[in-house]
């Protein structure tokens, strides 16, 4: 308030010495201003004021060390005898106000105001800048900038060189992204390495829900320093480069990013084979980073062309989209024709994370997701092409939640409108809940529904919440496809587990009761188990699946509707109607590893040939009302009985961890013996050998 009465006093004598300003005849008249009137007398009064203050004043040394800058106000009079005297100063430091007291208490005596040529007094304000400044220099800024503000209403060339992007500040790159909250990209082959951490008994993380984020694994597994176990001794750019690190790498304060090239080159020879050899020819590029703790991202652009053994072309090209492409390449996308026998498939994935708090991570992506601890995933598998979607995991307690929205596609000629596929959508739901140390249990839902009437991206089924099924009933049955399922997990100790999943697509208890093995029984489950280090040597781990699903499995009454995307399946790659074992043994020291897995099963496919075009439950796009052959005695196999059994041997070497590119050799061998021949169902074994360069950055199954 004291302040405030100084101010306004301040202004008050600042209007009263206006006023005698504006009344009086003449300023008071130092000896060097002798001869001179009116502005000029004004100015020169001023200026020997200025030059006074200029060569007395002392700057306190307290505010001289702070390097002050700043002014006081100093309001005075010079009475009719032609002395000063201060009638009060405004300055932030007292300091300052006592100089200025002092100062202008030394002023000369000079000739006084005068008003009709008598003798008078009148009062002045002064502004004092500090640093402190002559007259002359005064003047000489006006005049500067006077200049300036002329010289701005015309062009000139601007030759000044800012200095942003040099003054920039970069830090030694130190694999930021090993704490970050990127996903690491999902290869069964590199998750292996870190599941046995991941799985010991007591630790409260969920390891259902795939792909992880690198803030997850850290957690247990120290991703830097085994990263740096692997890491040669080299000093040069190019040894840096090929063997350790990303092609460009940056980290600043509060950001990083990552720039690599991407190589999937293999080239092979299978037998029985139309074609002299396989390849394939995958360029691409990926962009990784992190803006401060919360945000990162990570986009990845395919360029690809390749032919592959007999029986996956086929397999392809049974799936080919409306349009005239020749088929879908499984896991990639629609593939072009490339030359006479082969296929262009190019593919982009991209995400973009966001962690606003230790409880929530949102996911904005274009790419694959993964549910369950198996090879297989029954509920929702990576084995179908990319696609859209938006992820929200909320972690907290022993639990953690994934609300999974997804934008799929049907490319069927039945679905295709104007030369435009069929959009339909899902909204998943996986409730993980760690019920002790040892056993987890997970719930699962997914609801599929079409486009249709224009519905668009219904509401009604984003209900956050899992577990309501019965919305889907309440707006009709055939308005979406609702799957239900349930995973388990039990930590025998840090070396066993078990795990297991239970799908429910549609249940009658009254037909289960009954025992007719009727076709509306639509379920399948999966048992097995993983043991780390097995027999106690380090960084072997076995496992064993057992995969069962029901005909009739993933289909739907109307087939738009069904559980699959881009004419393959959401949940396992062999659609309905198949019994399955896999063993599977891997092995790394190293940069050095080796896999191998067997699959053993049974699959009960069509025929569709002229006698017999029956739906035995295997293929996912035929709608189940229609020509199925009996409603009881539906049983796994029946049909176009079909034994599988496929070997699959990998053995490399890891070139550079930072891009997880590797050096390989594989083996695989496929004997395919169904009980009737169709285009599709070939009987026949087939020897694969390929060697490659490849970035092992998401899983290529080949097992069909």
């Amino acid at each position: 308030m004291k302040k405030i009465f100084s101010l306004i006093a301040l202004f008050s004598l600042a209007a009263t010495a206006q006023v005698s300003n504006n009344s009086m005849e003449r300023f008071p008249v130092f000896p060097a201003c002798e001869g001179q009137e009116l502005k000029a007398l004004e100015n020169c009064f001023y200026n020997q004021v200025q030059d006074f203050v200029y060569n007395n004043f002392k700057v306190p040394a307290a505010l001289q060390e702070k390097n002050y800058k700043g002014s006081l106000i100093v309001l005075f009079e010079v009475n009719d005898q032609g002395n000063f005297k201060v009638i009060y100063v405004d300055a932030v430091e007292e300091s300052l106000a006592s100089e200025g007291r002092r100062v202008f208490g030394q002023m000369p005596k000079i000739s006084p105001p005068t008003h009709n040529g008598e003798p008078t007094y009148a009062k002045y304000t002064i502004k004092i800048a500090v640093p402190l400044q002559s007259a002359a220099e005064i003047q000489a800024q006006k005049e500067a900038e006077l200049a300036a503000e002329k010289a701005a209403q015309e062009y000139r060339p601007n030759t000044a060189y800012l200095k942003e992007l040099d003054n920039m500040k970069y830090n030694t790159f130190s694999n930021p992204q090993f704490k970050s909250h990127l996903n690491i990209p999902f290869s069964h082959s590199y998750y292996s390495q870190f599941d046995d951490e991941m799985n010991q008994v007591g630790a409260n993380n969920h390891t259902g829900s795939k792909p992880y984020a690198y803030a997850e694994v850290s957690k247990y597994y120290d991703l830097a320093a085994e990263n740096q176990k692997l890491l040669k001794n080299k000093q040069g750019w190019w040894g840096k480069k090929l063997w350790n690190e990303s092609l460009v790498q940056i980290q600043g304060e509060d950001y990083w990013f990552t720039l690599n090239p991407i190589l999937d080159l293999q080239f092979g020879k299978s037998d029985p084979s139309v074609s002299s050899y396989t390849y394939v020819n995958t360029r691409g590029i990926q962009f990784n980073g992190g803006l401060g703790s919360q945000l990162n991202f990570t986009t990845t652009i395919y360029e690809s062309q390749g032919r592959f053994a007999d029986y996956f072309n086929r397999y392809a090209e049974s799936i080919a989209p409306d349009g005239g492409n020749p088929a879908i390449i499984p896991g990639i996308g629609i593939a072009k024709r490339f030359k006479t026998d082969a296929y262009d498939f190019p593919l982009a994935e991209a995400n973009l994370a966001y962690t606003p708090s230790k409880f929530i991570n949102m996911n904005l992506g274009y790419g694959r997701n993964f549910i369950g601890d198996g090879y297989r995933s029954l509920l929702w598998s990576d084995g179908a092409s990319p696609y859209p979607y938006f992820k929200l995991n909320t972690t907290f307690w022993k639990i953690k939640y994934t609300n999974l929205y997804t934008w799929l596609k049907d490319v069927r000629p039945e679905a295709t409108l104007d030369r435009t596929y069929a959009t339909k959508f899902a909204a998943s739901h996986y409730l993980s809940l760690n019920v002790t140390n040892k056993w987890n249990i997970g719930l699962f839902e997914s609801v599929v529904w079409a486009n249709n009437n224009n519905r668009g991206f219904d509401m009604s089924f984003v209900n956050p919440l899992i577990f309501y099924r019965s919305v889907e009933f309440a707006s009709s049955s055939r308005s979406g496809n609702a799957m239900l399922g349930l995973t388990s997990k039990y930590k025998w100790n840090n070396q066993i587990q078990f795990y297991g999943q239970f799908l429910l697509d549609e249940f009658s208890l009254d037909d289960m009761r009954s025992g007719t093995k009727s076709w509306k029984n639509k379920y399948g489950y999966q048992l097995g188990a993983k043991y780390f280090h097995a027999f106690n040597i380090k960084n072997l781990l076995l496992q064993a699946e057992y995969n069962v699903v029901r005909p009739y499995v993933y289909a739907h009454s109307e087939a738009i509707t069904n559980y699959g995307h881009n004419n393959q399946s959401l949940g396992h790659q062999w659609g309905g109607n198949f019994r399955e074992f896999i063993a599977i043994a891997r092995y790394h020291n190293g940069r050095y590893f080796a896999d191998a897995k067997i699959t053993v099963g049974t699959r009960g496919l069509d025929i569709n040939n002229n006698t017999n075009s029956f739906n035995y439950g295997s293929d996912i796009y035929r709608d189940y009302d229609e020509q199925r052959p009996f409603d009881t005695g539906v049983t796994i196999g029946q049909g176009n009985k079909t034994n599988v059994f496929i070997a699959d041997l990998q053995a490399g070497y890891l070139i550079n961890p930072a891009t997880n590119m590797k050096l390989y050799g594989s083996l695989i061998y496929r004997n395919f013996s169904p009980a009737t021949e169709t285009f599709l169902a070939v009987k026949e074994s087939t020897t694969w050998f390929s060697i490659g360069l490849r970035c092992d950055i998401f899983n290529w199954y080949f097992d069909y």
